[in-house]
């Protein structure tokens, strides 16, 4: 007898503001369809947080990445900017909404395999679930563009990547946004402190607002300074090299006395 094809536990569904683009509409319904994708999204966070002690790659973490990027494009589209697909290949907005977040939801599919290397992994691993995803929503010409696309952002996303495009450098700079406090929850509650778990529990909040000097200002409040780790560290080296630098300001804050104040204001 077949066994049910639910993984053990509640199902986390991804839901997103689609707005009006009815192809994304039916994207991300085919996305919490699909099977085989989410037990990828649950072999990966198995290898993360059981195996490795890192923070959340689950399901919940492509939630989350999905709607910053979706956020952030369209910030840089209410301010004028172009995407690169519309730019280069004469598509819309409303593609590039679609490769922003397949990007985001796809991006870290070679950890079903291994950390080492994972974004080169996770090209061939998303391929057929890209193709499978966008069926009968394109032309193949069109389909093929959008997938090329979503396979840059994906690549581009490595610490040594340089994306070449608007959308990548968004799906780039939001996968290194998912650092609030309860992203370290698991692997605290699995024993595991070191300054990942320690500055990822210092960020209190994050906020993408529009910027008055430039499109988009990222606010985030801390509660100790060791969250400077997950700015110095992993945000900069995201966002410097990502073709947003232009686009973004970061700005930090501590709240609280619960420490003494080693940093007020942190920006990038």
């Amino acid at each position: 007898m077949e066994q049910s094809s639910t993984a053990p536990g509640q199902r986390v569904e991804i839901r997103i503001p689609v707005r009006h683009n009815p192809v994304l509409k039916t994207i991300v319904e085919r996305v919490n369809a699909d099977e085989e994708l989410y037990a990828l999204w649950t072999c990966m966070n198995v290898n993360a947080v059981t195996r490795l002690g890192m923070t959340d790659h689950g399901p919940i973490h492509f939630q989350i990445v999905s709607n910053i990027a979706l956020k952030m494009l369209r910030q840089l589209l209410e301010k004028g900017v172009v995407p690169s697909v519309v730019r280069d290949h004469g598509l819309t907005e409303a593609d590039a909404e679609v490769i922003v977040v397949l990007a985001s939801l796809l991006h870290d599919l070679g950890m079903s395999i291994q950390r080492a290397d994972h974004e080169q992994y996770s090209l061939f691993v998303a391929q057929p679930i890209i193709d499978r995803l966008l069926d009968g929503l394109y032309s193949p010409y069109v389909r093929t563009v959008i997938r090329a696309e979503t396979q840059h952002a994906i690549i581009a996303h490595r610490s040594e990547g340089r994306p070449m495009t608007v959308e990548a450098g968004i799906v780039r700079v939001a996968d290194a946004l998912d650092m609030t406090k309860g992203r370290s929850r698991i692997p605290f509650e699995a024993g595991v402190v070191n300054i990942h778990s320690l500055s990822a529990a210092s960020i209190e909040q994050i906020e993408i607002l529009s910027g008055e000097d430039k499109p988009i200002w990222i606010k985030i409040r801390m509660s100790n300074s060791a969250g400077v780790f997950q700015l110095d560290e992993l945000l900069k080296e995201k966002l410097h090299g990502s073709g947003l630098e232009k686009f973004v300001e970061v700005e930090a804050s501590i709240e609280g006395e619960t420490e003494k104040k080693l940093v007020k204001i942190f920006r990038l």
